[in-house]
């Protein structure tokens, strides 16, 4: 009989039985596709994997402890069948074409009723891939092929624009620390598909070159203020925008909501009836240092990490954090926004309690083609600030972690720009 390729189908399994015999490596990973489809699933095995058996003490799964058996598979509506012994893989391979139950089979794919696509999934579409050539099945490319798709979709230059179900609203997007690889793959989607982009001069600058050119990007420091202050100047284009129909995505650097205002931002859309998604962003307090080789926390030296806004003086009556209890802890300290007054901040600690040759690295730029990391401890790195010309942005570490890091020199380079 000619061979045919195979005719792709998605199978909806909320409810109905699904036999998987074996429980191992492959069961392992075909089991959570099963039980996110909904599949009442059963699987037989005498041994299973520490991973599997979570499943099955967590429900998710039925565990029968034992080897497959003639009539196991009566009533199943898909079978997948991974155990190590061949002889009873045929027997259960037989039993399914007698039941007319589809059946994969991880040992012979010649012999299966069905095969397991490469499949990937981004934002409510599943992608699966299976070869039309049945002699030559290459599940590497097959992956990869699944792969390329998904990564374009997420990424957001895979887009069927003219195709898409657009939601006018606003998206607040956490942009990272700085390298445009470290924003999420849901920000850098919602970014392909706005209309509008307002962006903060620390969002990662480079993503804003790949936009198409019907984009407006608008610089948020420099949205005329007129009546307004700054944020709220930045809240009116923001609802403006959004209420004339389009897609706009507020591009902040790290995270919305590490001294980010973001939550201003959100309850002022909220209080103008405007739909906002907020996206989670890589925080510079940790991923900046961890570029530089800094661990902010480390077993048997820092048990704790404390980031503090360091924009207000500790003398500054606005000043909200207590210096001094921050003094008294032995973990470490992350200031961010604190460069012009780190040297009155030094002197404070060291006035409390903290020792004067505490280390402090301060690196600026981080994770850019721009960045450099500056090491002093407390007694001199107000000086050192001065004479090395240190400028913001930079994330300033203070604690014995900065010695435990490697040293500048061997710290993992920052990824270039593409």
């Amino acid at each position: 009989m000619a061979e045919h390729p195979a005719y792709p189908v998605g199978l909806r399994l909320t409810g109905r039985r699904v036999v998987v015999l074996g429980g191992g490596q492959v069961a392992q990973r075909r089991l959570p596709a099963l039980i996110a489809a909904g599949g009442s699933i059963v699987l037989i095995s005498p041994e299973v994997t520490p991973s599997v058996e979570a499943m099955a003490d967590a429900g998710e799964i039925t565990w029968e402890r034992r080897r497959y058996a003639e009539g196991d598979l009566t009533d199943a509506w898909y079978a997948l069948i991974a155990t190590g012994d061949g002889e009873a893989n045929a027997r259960a391979s037989a039993e399914a074409e007698r039941h007319r139950v589809w059946c994969v089979r991880s040992d012979d794919a010649d012999q299966a009723t069905a095969w397991t696509p490469a499949t990937g999934h981004s934002e409510g579409v599943t992608v699966a891939v299976l070869t039309t050539d049945v002699k030559g099945r290459d599940p590497r490319h097959t992956a990869a092929i699944r792969d390329a798709v998904v990564e374009g979709l997420r990424d957001g230059t895979l887009v069927a624009r003219h195709h898409r179900t657009r939601t006018p609203g606003v998206a607040l997007v956490g942009g990272g620390p700085g390298d445009p690889d470290l924003i999420t793959v849901r920000g850098r989607r919602l970014l392909a598909e706005a209309d509008v982009v307002i962006a903060d001069r620390l969002g990662p600058r480079d993503l804003l070159a790949e936009l198409p050119p019907h984009v407006e990007v608008i610089d948020a420091a420099k949205i005329p203020y007129g009546r307004f202050m700054a944020q709220e100047a930045i809240n009116h284009a923001l609802i403006e925008h959004a209420r004339q129909g389009k897609a706009v995505v507020r591009l902040k650097g790290g995270d919305p909501y590490v001294f980010g205002r973001g939550m201003e931002e959100l309850h002022a859309l909220a209080e103008a009836g405007i739909a906002c998604t907020v996206v989670p962003g890589i925080s510079s307090s940790i991923s900046v240092p961890g570029a530089a080789g800094i661990p902010v926390t480390h077993r048997g030296v820092a048990h704790e990490f404390t980031v503090v806004s360091g924009h207000v003086a500790p003398d500054d009556e606005r000043s909200l954090v207590d210096w001094p209890s921050l003094a008294k802890l032995t973990g470490t300290l992350v200031v961010l926004m604190g460069v012009d007054k780190i040297g009155r901040i030094a002197e404070t600690l060291v006035a409390h309690g903290r020792s004067p040759e505490t280390p402090v690295a301060l690196v600026q730029e981080g994770t850019t083609a721009a960045q450099r990391r500056v090491d002093a401890t407390l007694a001199t790195v107000g000086e050192t600030v001065r004479a090395e010309g240190v400028k913001p942005p930079a994330v300033i570490v203070i604690g014995e972690v900065v010695n435990v890091g490697l040293p500048a020199a061997r710290a993992p380079q920052p990824a270039q720009p593409s």
